[in-house]
């Protein structure tokens, strides 16, 4: 609840629910030393096309990055240049509000020199809700674009030629259902099928430990994404169907060893289930592998994060020899995108966060054989609120001046022979050895998401990491060392400082919606529908009757609504019940614990029974690291806490609030949504009789918007400002000894 999971942990509205996904390649398994010894690279795949040149997504297709003709124009006598790299494809990752305002925002940042497009989508339509369902209330055009049926994609899309267009786009339980709209719209344009490059992210497994924007349970989840990647393979063969992701993992707390393990365990599950339909021979198991690629983290520990990415390339090259005898290089080639880190974005002294973010980018850019092919970059006030377009324009800059002004590109690989690096490689491949055995011994991922075991590592991990930010044993400058500070000119005008979405939006995509719906043959729809329930009774790829369904005008809920009716929906485990916390009195993050138990225990003696607290997560926001951490902790300082998961409507929260009897209700949301949603919640509490209840809540919450919960009944709001989690749990204890009158310690 409360905070996001870090010291002013930055997750804002705009990427609380975002992957950053961006997929890219390099070759991390098919280096070769000549026999002069010094180090050659076979030709690198362009990220997410398999092209020997990045497809270039401006709208001058003709145009191509700077560092493409220095690296075919050689070296005059005398210049002390070397040739240089290809450069990387450079994204920022966007959408808000409309599809009409999202293309606008594309078209600028193409004229900017973006070379590369990455999608948003808003809740909703990561979800498989229309704008007019109730769990919509409050998302819509909130993170990304809203997507409710191909004439939204048109919108999305317009004057941007698709068949000439590198496009990544962040989805994953409804991936078949977006790439279905995007291939329409490709081939309205007259584009071929098979001219169309970019990725689906599509990595499920993922969404059950991190994003939450699941929907089916795990096997339907599963059958989805293996249709895509049969699908692709044979009509998509420049389409990249899934990027593996463990970009999540790291944000909800993964160290290196566990986002290694995780992401490898990942993959082997997809590619045995691929395996397991038998529709792809296993002699033809390389093409599949050849067409995944990878989205990883990269943190402020740019040493170890680089290593990391050695380390992600001989796992990869060895399993897919290994386990699926693929014995051409180039389709073991570790393919990768990088969004760096957005978890240690800071609220107290953003500025400091834009050299962050360039620190951060030296790990995925400064070794040539660990250089990822495609990089996008979070904006520097990401912790406050949504960028606006000026805050993306300076990120795409950082990469910009990284890529052509340096001199980065023009060397070999600096950290080749190094005793140091080779080591810590070898011992980050040997310690994610072991975890993949470990979870292979389980069962696999799919059994460790089932069991709780990788959501309990994971809520276990963050709980350390926090921890050791709140004893100071991990420094976080401006946070809990050096906090002295000049006014910022930068947020001389706080409110102005962030990009707000329009209230209107939500409103003008529902009649949007209704008019669609009153557009189309009715008749046409029931049958598109029709064939889709059938087909998902049965085996047979359910790609192509989502493709009707797409032409004929269904909408993206009732796509999904139509497969809920099939494959049931799930609820994860919340990893809550079984994760490590602070435990005793000593240790990292204890400090200070011992008393606030007693306060707990004192406060529940005078109630006459244990202080409880219900956390809830309410409407599509699926970020739940923060909750979790506000669980655990409270747990641990002697509250009884009711903590049911994510995505629940208000209407559910305020039932669990009067059924368990709660003396306080805590509400965390990070989507932007919170004014609508927590609005709700108060009312509702205050319809069932149970206005006396407290409320506090947690999230990217603006000055103003914290100054509006106050007027509406909220009794206390915490940012990432407050990184201190017994500090949150003493102000949640004064709230309810102070709403029923107990006297003040």
């Amino acid at each position: 609840m409360m905070t996001p999971p870090a010291p002013a942990v930055g997750r804002s509205p705009a990427t609380a629910q975002r992957p950053r996904e961006a997929a890219a390649m390099t070759d991390l398994s098919t280096r070769s030393t000549n026999p002069h010894g010094t180090r050659t690279q076979q030709p690198a795949a362009c990220p997410e096309t398999g092209a020997d040149r990045p497809a270039d997504a401006r709208l001058d297709a003709g145009a191509r990055l700077d560092a493409d003709a220095d690296a075919s124009a050689g070296v005059g006598a005398g210049d002390r240049r070397g040739a240089r790299d290809r450069g990387w494809i450079i994204r920022t990752y966007a959408g808000h509000s409309s599809p009409a305002e999202s293309n606008a925002l594309y078209r600028r940042n193409l004229a900017k020199g973006q070379t590369g497009l990455s999608v948003a989508f808003d809740l909703p339509t990561q979800t498989g809700y229309d704008p007019d369902h109730p769990l919509a209330r409050g998302e819509v055009g909130r993170v990304g674009v809203p997507i409710a049926h191909l004439g939204d994609m048109r919108a999305l899309f317009d004057g941007i030629p698709l068949a000439r267009t590198n496009t990544s786009m962040t989805i994953n339980a409804t991936a078949m259902w977006l790439l279905a709209l995007y291939q329409v719209v490709a081939q309205e344009q007259g584009a071929d099928p098979a001219e169309l490059a970019g990725t689906t992210q599509n990595d499920i497994i993922k969404e059950y430990l991190s994003r939450g924007t699941y929907v089916f349970p795990p096997g339907p989840s599963l059958r989805l994404v293996t249709d895509l990647i049969a699908y692709s393979v044979a009509e998509l063969p420049r389409w990249n169907p899934i990027n593996i992701c463990s970009y999540h993992l790291q944000e909800a707390g993964a160290t290196p060893v566990q986002e290694l393990a995780f992401t490898m365990c990942s993959a082997i599950a997809v590619l045995d289930a691929v395996a397991a339909t038998g529709t792809i021979p296993p002699e033809r198991m390389g093409e599949v592998c050849a067409r995944i690629s990878f989205f990883v983290n990269a943190g402020e520990r740019f040493v170890e994060e680089m290593c990391k990415m050695r380390a992600f390339g001989r796992l990869w090259d060895d399993l897919l020899r290994t386990r699926y005898a693929v014995s051409d290089p180039a389709a073991r080639r570790f393919r990768y995108g990088v969004q760096v880190n957005s978890l240690g974005l800071t609220e107290a002294q953003p500025e400091n966060n834009v050299i962050r973010i360039v620190l951060e980018t030296l790990g995925v850019t400064l070794s040539k054989d660990a250089r990822c092919r495609a990089l996008q970059l979070p904006a520097w006030n990401e912790a406050l609120g949504l960028p606006r377009p000026w805050d993306q324009q300076w990120s795409l800059r950082v990469q910009q001046i990284l890529a052509h002004e340096t001199d980065l590109l023009e060397y070999d690989d600096l950290f080749t022979g190094s005793p140091v690096v080779e080591e810590r490689v070898r011992r980050l491949v040997a310690d994610a050895t072991a975890e993949i055995d470990r979870v292979q011994a389980m069962g696999g991922a799919v059994a460790a998401v089932e069991s709780g075991y990788l959501k309990s590592a994971l809520v276990s991990a963050q709980a350390g990491r926090r921890a050791r930010i709140e004893t100071g044993e991990d420094v976080v400058v401006g946070v809990n060392r050096f906090t002295e500070t000049e006014p910022s000119p930068l947020l001389a005008e706080l409110d102005t400082a962030i990009q707000t979405v329009d209230p209107a939006v939500e409103p003008a995509a529902r009649e949007s919606l209704a008019a669609w719906r009153a557009g189309r043959d009715p008749s046409a729809v029931r049958e598109a529908l029709l064939g889709l329930r059938t087909a998902a009774g049965t085996e047979v790829n359910l790609v192509p009757a989502t493709l009707a369904c797409a032409r004929a005008g269904v909408t993206t809920g009732e796509w999904a609504d139509t497969l809920r009716e099939v494959f049931g929906e799930y609820r994860a485990p919340t990893g809550v019940s079984g994760a490590v916390g602070v435990g005793g009195d000593t240790g990292a993050g204890a400090t200070g614990l011992g008393d606030l138990r007693a306060l707990v225990a004192r406060t529940g003696a005078q109630l006459g029974r244990p202080v409880k607290m219900l956390v809830g997560k309410p409407g599509l926001d699926g970020h739940s690291n923060g909750a979790e951490q506000i669980a655990v902790r409270a747990r641990d300082a002697g509250f009884e806490v009711v903590y049911q998961g994510i995505r629940l409507t208000p209407g559910q929260l305020v039932a669990a609030a009067v059924e368990e009897d709660v003396h306080v209700v805590g509400l965390s949301v990070l989507s932007g949504a919170h004014l609508d949603l927590v609005g709700e919640v108060l009312g509702g509490l205050r319809a069932a009789g149970a206005g006396d209840i407290p409320v506090v809540v947690g999230g990217i919450i603006p000055s103003a918007d914290a100054r509006e919960l106050a007027r509406l009944g909220v009794a206390a709001v915490f940012t990432p400002r407050d990184y201190e989690l017994n500090a949150i749990m003493r102000g949640i204890v004064d709230v309810v000894r102070s709403r029923h009158a107990l006297d003040h310690p």
